[in-house]
């Protein structure tokens, strides 16, 4: 909460929390501290029980959603990215499709997925192992729906003024780099030096996965980050 009173500080991010260091009161956060930016990386791993109690990670599927619709609760346009581990031993087809759904209801707008690679000494590493064919399959699957939604939630962004904070000029460009509130890499054509470290509104024009392209409106907030 002390952070909120530094007036040249203008966005505060809590970037990644383990499900179960998601307390009510950091919750809370989200509603009372308004610096604080509508957005949060929650690694889940998976959506299956079984596998989320192999992997000893301490949160089940319903404890982590539950978890996501406190904070929509608080701060109805908080975004969310996670982290996946896909093939891990024991996963089924089951398995994998709750995953799959887990996905579809959240709608993570970016997120980290992996195949499951043994590793010695680890418990799962004396487990019997997914095979290769099917992993990647999976991963794949995971892959294509992940950005799907996330190229979705960026050309959802086309034509509205968002705020950007801007961190730099592009090496050997003209052009500016920023982020917005979600974290969101944006390029601006028509900032300037002075933009450096400070809010300004744009417009953004257009998306690719990853990326939104933007041009910087006359409502300046000339407000040091």
């Amino acid at each position: 909460m002390s952070l909120e009173k530094l007036k040249r500080l203008k966005r505060i991010r809590y970037t990644t929390s383990h499900p179960i260091d998601m307390t009510n009161d950091l919750i809370d956060c989200y509603k009372n501290v308004k610096k604080l930016m509508p957005f949060l990386h929650l690694p889940v791993q998976s959506g299956s029980n079984k596998i989320l109690k192999s992997m000893n990670r301490k949160h089940s599927r319903e404890e982590y959603l539950s978890i996501i619709h406190n904070l929509k609760r608080v701060r109805p346009n908080i975004k969310f990215s996670s982290d996946f581990i896909v093939g891990y031993p024991g996963e089924t087809e089951k398995d994998f499709y709750d995953t799959i759904l887990l996905v579809k209801e959240v709608n993570f707008i970016n997120s980290f997925s992996f195949i499951y690679n043994p590793r010695p000494g680890t418990p799962a590493s004396n487990l019997e192992e997914v095979n290769r064919e099917t992993q990647m399959k999976r991963l794949t699957e995971l892959q294509n729906l992940l950005a799907g939604i996330q190229i979705e939630s960026n050309k959802n962004e086309i034509g509205k003024l968002t705020e950007v904070l801007i961190e730099n000029k592009m090496k050997n460009q003209t052009k500016y780099f920023g982020r917005n509130e979600n974290l969101t890499p944006v390029v601006i054509n028509n900032a300037s030096e002075k933009d450096v470290g400070k809010i300004i509104s744009v417009r953004i024009k257009d998306c690719n996965r990853n990326t939104l392209f933007g041009v910087k409106e006359n409502m300046e907030r000339e407000a040091a980050a």
